[in-house]
């Protein structure tokens, strides 16, 4: 508990250096227009009706703070702009965050990455085109071609076998599914892959190009890579045509908050995708959300957020260089990887066992666990502090000898799909449910995933197999095609 306080009052002092010198001149258009509505109370006979945190349950005040209440607001109301259509300070936010990315154009998105998937889906593809798709893309990838019907081609990433995770997606495979069918008109990749494993999308980017096929790029978990030449290049200046960065996993913005970008030279149609984003999207856009990008940008634009920057690579590779002196641990390191993302494994020891062990006796929460290892996220705001009590623990934990139960728990098959129908046609053919142990053979008619990492254990129209059972875990029945 003493190291946990230490690593507080640590990040307060830092913090507090730090913003003394933080530019304030960078713009910040929607923040700078809701610190006006702060400042400059209306009477309000409208949404939302807590009324600026009049109507809310006292506890839940408490608890968040009546300052943040104060501009839980959307944008019909205080001249804050709009975001559909995009006017005012929403507007110019988004405007500065696509001249910050290079994009030709950027919108900002409240659900998540997900609407922003769900949205590209919608709006490039129809029931008879075919895309080519990476088999370890995220579940609103699935979920916006079953809204469209386009016909899907899957390639598969490279198996890490001994992390059991997905690896890189070779560009030579790309190039052959293109080459064999001329048909396909679309790709979309998941770069970085989750755990930090990063595809060469500069070749698959030309491989495109060649073939006269548009390239979307998932970079949801690459949104930091525009701002430090010691990351990977972003999917944006290789070439790519429309690019989703999840800026509430790595870049600061809130839960929920990403942008969607249109490639410089992109082959997609703006007002399409606004329209797509349009039908989506909650009429009742959260401010919070939509500021908290327009500060995102700034910060990691800033002086103040490229000396974060700074100290999450650094603390990445002290990390690295730490683990070295750690018996029986293991990390992954390659030539092309996001170094902030950090995945290990001790030996004799499951990826959820490891987990567990992490909070249940050192309070330290990971990003996630799979089957071989846990995956570390050194993030803008982890201190120093922090990764050395992270490595202390691991170290006492390789030290350790623990008794553990049988655990048949897994996460992510890298089993070779069998599938046999189109992704619509199977979600909407009539269905059952069955006991998971009889629906070997059959056909799955549902999104099965585990988030984190989003990625589908199962898929509609993909033949269920013995091996997926140990996968499976929560869920006692599934619905198949009836036979």
């Amino acid at each position: 508990m003493t190291d946990t306080i230490q690593n507080k009052i640590t990040f307060s002092s830092i913090k507090d250096t730090l913003v003394q010198k933080f530019n304030h001149n960078i713009h910040t258009p929607l923040v700078d227009a809701m610190l006006n509505y702060k400042k400059s109370p209306m009477t309000g006979f409208h949404i939302p009706g807590h009324n600026r945190g009049l109507g809310v349950h006292p506890k839940f005040s408490k608890l968040v703070g009546n300052e943040l209440l104060q501009i839980d607001t959307t944008d019909e109301f205080d001249n804050l702009g709009t975001l559909h259509p995009q006017s005012g300070a929403i507007k110019e936010a988004q405007d500065l965050a696509a001249y910050t990315y290079g994009a030709k154009r950027t919108f900002f998105v409240t659900g998540g990455s997900t609407i922003a998937n769900l949205a590209l889906a919608f709006a490039l593809s129809s029931p008879n085109d075919e895309v080519l798709i990476g088999r370890n893309c995220h579940r609103s990838v699935l979920t916006g071609l079953i809204i469209s019907g386009a016909k899907v081609n899957w390639v598969i990433p490279k198996k890490l076998n001994d992390w059991a995770i997905f690896g890189n997606i070779e560009a030579d495979e790309i190039d052959e599914k293109l080459k064999h069918n001329r048909n396909i008109k679309l790709v979309w990749i998941t770069n970085p892959t989750y755990e930090g494993v990063v595809s060469d999308i500069k070749k698959i980017s030309e491989i495109c190009k060649k073939y006269k096929a548009a390239l979307i790029v998932d970079e949801a978990h690459g949104s930091l890579w525009n701002f430090n030449s010691k990351l990977p290049t972003t999917a944006l200046k290789l070439g790519a045509d429309a690019v989703v960065h999840s800026l509430h996993k790595t870049g600061g913005a809130m839960t929920q908050a990403s942008m969607l970008h249109l490639g410089k030279n992109s082959k997609f149609d703006e007002e399409k995708v606004c329209h797509a984003l349009k039908l989506l999207h909650t009429t009742s856009p959260s401010l919070l959300l939509l500021s908290s990008l327009d500060a995102a940008r700034a910060n990691l634009s800033s002086e103040y957020g490229q000396n974060l920057l700074n100290n999450a690579i650094e603390n990445a590779l002290y990390f690295r260089e730490q683990s070295k002196t750690i018996k029986n641990l293991s990390v992954l390191d390659d030539k092309n990887i996001d170094i902030t993302k950090i995945f290990i494994k001790i030996k004799g020891l499951t990826g959820l066992q490891l987990e567990y062990i992490l909070e249940k006796n050192y309070r330290i929460e990971v990003e996630s666990a799979s089957d071989e290892g846990i995956l570390i996220l050194s993030n803008i705001g982890n201190t120093r502090c922090e990764f050395e009590y992270l490595i202390n623990s691991l170290r006492e934990i390789s030290n350790t000898k623990y008794e553990m139960t049988q655990n048949n728990v897994k996460i992510m098959p890298l089993i070779d799909p069998e599938i046999v129908m189109n992704l619509r046609e199977a979600y909407f053919a009539p269905k059952e449910l069955v006991k998971k142990e009889d629906a070997i053979g059959r056909i799955s008619s549902e999104v099965i995933a585990l988030c984190p990492p989003g990625i589908s254990v199962l898929l509609p129209g993909e033949i269920i197999k013995k091996e997926h059972l140990p996968y499976l875990f929560l869920n006692d029945k599934i619905e198949v095609i009836k036979e």
